[in-house]
């Protein structure tokens, strides 16, 4: 919240020239109390209206929102019209005028295109029309236009031009915390995922199974698998840090395949390929021991003959500035349709969560190019290339966690 409203008051603080513009509009000699000069009230009502304006914005630039907000803008301006606009059309038109929505449109594809501002003159046929002059500002986040907001009024104005400029940078200050809340909240329920990703309960109840077998026939091997699930859900379960390295994770999914194994024997074959060198690199927490457990579960446990043996192969090459992460099993793959809506977030299928949850984590970390690439096809495997960059700012892991 602190964030915000500091931002709040760095983007309204050019809107204080629009005020006090508003204020020789406005301002009246009449007593005003408590609220001092003319030009006073004039900036308290600009951040009054400004601060009302925002709400709406903060959710994004749709036609409910502009419409909810376009009076509010038109009053900080004090113009006779405004209008919003997205990249194709009018979304809200706000006062007289509105017959030259179609004109407004046509005349945007350069500032829409370049994200530069123009006025221009109106060409209208109505005698009585109040608004021959428009002015338009683009609306831009992070170097992209989203629309544009249009001032209308009788004259050209170059106080007009500069106050329309000032309160689409303040509308786009909106749109970007609104970008940074959406993005803000689909990290939560990542996370939120992650945590109830971290250890299936299937898996639970199977490798306490086993071990339980082991307790008469062969106390010192149930000993040593009773350490390796103790090991794994120490590191599954823990509460600090955001990150870890690529050596942590690995060696908790050490712990996990040993139990795996205890359970399917020499139905399931692993071979690792990792070099040193990438062993230091951080990453999220937790994001690839469920692409393995999914190779178990796709590979060995989908099969459909279940004398059948599987393979899983976990490679971590050093590819220069990054880390590539490759897991690959010979199972029953998947339709890669159903894959899509998988990681869509459309279908949430058994076992189909630890893939779209670290998806949508390395996304979120990394950037859409860092999404994962995966190869599948019905009864051809399934193939999981992860890249991580050996460096990424905001990116290190606090600490190392060893195995007992």
């Amino acid at each position: 919240m602190s964030g915000f409203l500091a931002g709040l008051c760095v983007a309204i603080l050019p809107l204080l020239a629009a005020g006090f513009w508003l204020g020789r509009r406005t301002a009246r000699p009449q007593h005003l109390g408590g609220l001092g000069t003319p030009v006073e009230h004039a900036t308290f009502e600009t951040l009054h209206t400004a601060a009302l304006a925002a709400p709406p914005l903060r959710a994004g630039l749709t036609e409910e929102t502009a419409g909810k907000s376009a009076r509010r803008l038109r009053t900080l301006l004090g113009t006779d019209a405004l209008c919003l606009t997205d990249q194709k059309e009018v979304l809200v038109w706000d006062g007289v005028g509105d017959h030259h929505r179609t004109e407004i449109m046509e005349r945007l594809a350069g500032p829409l295109e370049t994200g530069r501002g123009e006025a221009f003159r109106l060409t209208c046929e109505v005698p009585d029309c109040p608004v021959r002059w428009a002015v338009v500002a683009p609306l831009t986040v992070d170097d992209r236009v989203h629309g544009a907001l249009v001032a209308c009024a009788p004259r050209e104005s170059a106080v007009l031009v500069r106050a329309a400029g000032e309160v689409a940078r303040w509308v786009s200050v909106q749109l970007e915390l609104a970008d940074l809340d959406q993005s803000r909240t689909r990290l939560i329920e990542a996370e939120i995922k992650a945590l109830r990703a971290q250890i299936s309960p299937h898996f639970i109840f199977n490798s306490l199974a086993v071990i339980a077998s082991f307790v008469r026939t062969d106390p010192e091997r149930a000993r040593e698998l009773l350490l390796e699930f103790a090991d794994f859900t120490r590191y599954s379960f823990r509460r600090h840090g955001d990150f870890t390295t690529l050596a942590d994770e690995l060696h908790a999914i050490d712990h996990y395949l040993a139990l795996v194994r205890a359970r399917f024997g020499d139905r399931l074959s692993v071979t690792l390929q990792i070099a040193p060198e990438v062993l230091p690199v951080a990453l999220p927490f937790l994001c690839l021991q469920p692409l393995v457990e999914n190779a178990v579960k796709h590979g060995l446990e989908g099969k459909a003959v279940v004398a059948g043996k599987s393979h899983i192969s976990i490679t971590a090459q050093d590819a220069g500035a990054e880390a590539l992460v490759v897991i690959e099993d010979d199972g029953a793959g998947m339709d890669p349709a159903l894959l899509g809506r998988i990681l869509a977030g459309e279908v949430s299928p058994s076992g189909g969560i630890g893939l779209s949850n670290v998806d949508d984590r390395l996304r979120q970390v990394y950037g859409d190019d860092y999404g994962l690439v995966i190869e599948t096809a019905v009864g051809a495997g399934m193939k999981i290339t992860a890249r991580l960059p050996k460096y990424q700012p905001g990116v290190h892991s606090a600490s190392r966690l060893t195995g007992g």
